[in-house]
């Protein structure tokens, strides 16, 4: 059987990782303590990673300290590779 293009395995991997903690201020992303961080995981696309980093911060909504972030680690890896849907924007 052969492989389609739009198949998993014919798909880059495009690594995320998702991790939060307690915020020092909210006006901040500077963690109170970074030996606590909450590692969610590192997910192969950006729609695990998503689905991941909305499970985490909805256990937390009762603490308005508490933020959960997705990183592209991918782009981190590959900072010259482009990105899956490049677009030009004005920033």
């Amino acid at each position: 059987m052969s492989k389609s293009a739009s198949s998993p395995e014919s798909a880059p991997q495009l690594l995320h990782l998702v991790f939060g903690g307690e915020l020092k201020s909210l006006d901040s992303h500077e963690f109170r303590d970074s030996d606590s961080l909450d590692i969610v995981g590192i997910f192969p696309d950006y729609q695990s990673a998503y689905a991941a980093w909305k499970n985490a911060a909805q256990r937390s909504v009762d603490n308005a300290m508490v933020r959960y972030f997705v990183v592209h680690l991918h782009r981190l890896l590959e900072p010259g590779a482009l990105k899956p849907a490049q677009t030009t924007s004005a920033t």
